[in-house]
């Protein structure tokens, strides 16, 4: 791993099926390795009701991924699998799924963000396998959750150059490094209801999804549209706007 880092230049490491061996050798590989970024695959199911649907709470999922994270020496990252799971069965008209009984964000980015890596899709959920495919005509409500809230980000390969996605996403990218969102970023939920789901992130932007249109009197007259599509709308300060400015004239 030294010799892919060192004389080929890699920097850091994908942990494939980490949960397939003990957490304590992936400390050693990041301790022996010192990468500048590692994420691990550790895959478990969510728990489900007689109906087939996720339970409302998910605390031991996450927990165990954090766990994992801890066991590990604290610096690697995980896939937050607790976050898809819970968002792509959210975003079908149950987006009080999105905050949990304390009131923060149900998934890994709700209780150790910094080490919570968000994505929707993967080479094994969705693409050719489909093992678990976000929903497809929500693909872009997924997007501006993950890329407003806290946590590290991830976009699939096949949204962003097959499925016709990249200038939206990129709309949304721009927003968060624009507004310097980032993995610790403080999530404030205004509504969580079936069909509506809005939260203020950092006091400097707030992020709409689901299907009804009219949001009353959560957006302050002080924010301004900075993006929004189908379902899915992102507000940021008034004074954001010389930036953007700014930034076009480089």
């Amino acid at each position: 791993m030294n010799w892919l880092k060192n004389d080929i230049g890699f920097d850091g490491w994908r942990l494939d099926f980490a949960r397939g061996y003990s957490p304590q050798i992936t400390k050693i590989y990041m301790d022996n390795t010192v990468p500048n970024f590692a994420v691990g695959e550790v895959w478990n199911s969510l728990s489900y009701r007689q109906d087939g649907k996720p339970n409302y709470n998910q605390d031991s999922h996450r927990n165990e991924l954090a766990g994992w994270v801890r066991t590990a020496g604290g610096i690697v990252t995980a896939f937050d699998f607790t976050t898809k799971g819970i968002l792509q069965q959210a975003v079908l008209d149950e987006l009080w799924r999105l905050k949990d009984s304390n009131g923060n964000p149900p998934g890994m980015i709700g209780i150790l963000p910094q080490n919570a890596v968000t994505f929707i899709d993967n080479h094994d959920t969705g693409s050719t396998q489909n093992i678990w495919p976000f929903p497809s005509n929500k693909i872009m409500q997924g997007y501006t959750y993950i890329l407003t809230h806290p946590g590290i980000p991830s976009i699939f390969y096949d949204h962003f150059f097959q499925w016709g996605l990249k200038e939206e996403i990129l709309k949304l990218t721009a927003i968060r490094r624009r507004n310097a969102i980032g993995p610790t970023s403080r999530v404030r939920i205004l509504a969580s209801d079936s069909d509506l789901y809005v939260a203020m992130i950092d006091e400097k932007i707030i992020m709409k999804i689901g299907s009804r249109y009219d949001v009353g009197n959560l957006v302050p007259q002080d924010f301004h549209i900075a993006t929004s599509g189908q379902d899915y709308c992102v507000w940021e300060k008034k004074g954001a706007a010389y930036i953007i400015t700014w930034s076009s004239n480089l």
